[in-house]
């Protein structure tokens, strides 16, 4: 049964494309509804609008995003290869010609209001004599089209030629404006000459004068020729020998000053503090706790004072490995009770092995002298 009608099919394919190339176009009668494999094949047939767009559950007015979003949620719906209960290939392909129904009068309906809008925006608009002259020519010139013609090209030379000097007056302009550029760099340029010679000039005032006065008499090596000492081709010579000359004299930078200042009243310090715990003894009245908190209070101000020094110091010190951290007054005074604590425990032991040597030489004596006793009596 199923091979008899795929044959009457096919037959009845061929003839209907048989008919349909035999007759002329303006009298072909056949109805594209009949054409086999195209979408109206089916018995259904073309709703009006207000049916398709009760269909697609949209009123009349509607935009082209509702349309779109209530034919995408119908089709999942009714799709056949939705996969949805209530699929079915009949209902979606009368949801699909409803879509281009309501689909073809939502832009037939926007088309109008466009026109509707330009329509009314002509009305407003200024209405200007539609003259030959007008459209040619860009509207100047007056008289027959040859006149109006050399007109315009001679404003066109006259534009073009008042162009030509605005160029060249901007391109002058700008090369003022670099001159006047170039001026001032070249005077601050001898301005600064001026003072490094004026600097230069001083310092060697001073230095003849220094020599005058015997200021560099007490230099070792004087009156001796200077020493290269250095033969490394990439080091200036005058300057490793000024370093040198300055290391040999005692001389020392300012960071390393200020590094040897921190260091030692760092070590003051702690020392104060630690001494001034150990005078005051274990247990404290309420008295020597009160001075306690003085001396600390007292030691916290001097840190700050030293870590504002460390501050200077880490500007100065021209190596970064060799920058110092602030130092923490609470932890400094922790460190100074342990100190205390550890020293006075020493001294407790120290003072009970000598009571026990004390009394262990008494006892000694003891023993030997009731010895003695013992021997004579015998």
């Amino acid at each position: 049964m199923k091979l008899f009608c795929a044959v009457l099919l096919r037959k009845i394919q061929c003839r209907i494309w048989i008919c349909s190339a035999l007759v002329l176009k303006k009298d072909n009668l056949i109805p594209h509804n009949f054409i086999y494999g195209h979408r109206l094949l089916s018995d259904h047939r073309c709703r009006n609008i207000k049916d398709s767009y009760s269909l697609l559950q949209l009123q009349e007015g509607c935009s082209l995003d509702d349309v779109r979003n209530s034919y995408r949620d119908l089709a999942k719906k009714y799709h056949p290869d939705s996969g949805s209960p209530t699929a079915d290939s009949a209902i979606f392909v009368q949801i699909e010609d409803a879509y281009r129904v309501v689909l073809n009068d939502v832009a037939k309906n926007i088309k109008l209001k466009e026109k509707v809008e330009d329509d009314e925006d002509d009305k407003f608009k200024p209405k200007t004599p539609q003259h030959r002259q007008y459209l040619s020519f860009e509207g100047i010139g007056y008289g027959t089209p040859s006149q109006r013609e050399r007109q315009y090209m001679q404003f066109r030379v006259d534009r073009a030629s008042e162009q030509v000097t605005e160029y060249r007056k901007q391109k002058i302009e700008r090369q003022l404006a670099m001159s006047d550029a170039i001026l001032v760099k070249d005077v601050r340029q001898s301005k600064k000459a001026k003072i490094t010679q004026a600097i230069e000039r001083l310092v060697e005032d001073l230095i003849q004068e220094s020599m005058a006065k015997g200021d560099f008499d007490n230099l070792s090596g004087k009156g001796k020729p200077l020493q290269k000492f250095s033969d490394c081709p990439h080091i200036d010579p005058m300057t490793h020998n000024l370093n040198r000359i300055l290391i040999d004299n005692g001389y020392q930078p300012e960071w390393i000053l200020l590094q040897k200042e921190i260091r030692e009243t760092i070590e003051k310090l702690r020392k104060d503090i630690v001494a001034s715990r150990s005078t005051l003894g274990d247990p404290m009245t309420p008295q020597k706790e009160k001075q306690w908190k003085e001396i600390c209070e007292q030691f916290i101000e001097n840190i700050k004072v030293l870590n504002k020094k460390i501050n200077n110091f880490n500007l100065v010190v021209p190596i970064l490995s060799r920058q110092m951290v602030h130092f923490n007054a609470s932890k400094e005074i922790a460190r100074a009770q342990e100190i205390y604590i550890s020293t006075f425990k020493k001294n407790a032991r120290k003072e009970t092995q000598n009571t026990e040597d004390k009394s262990g030489t008494a006892s000694d004596i003891k023993n030997s002298f009731l010895k003695w006793m013992n021997l004579i009596l015998k």
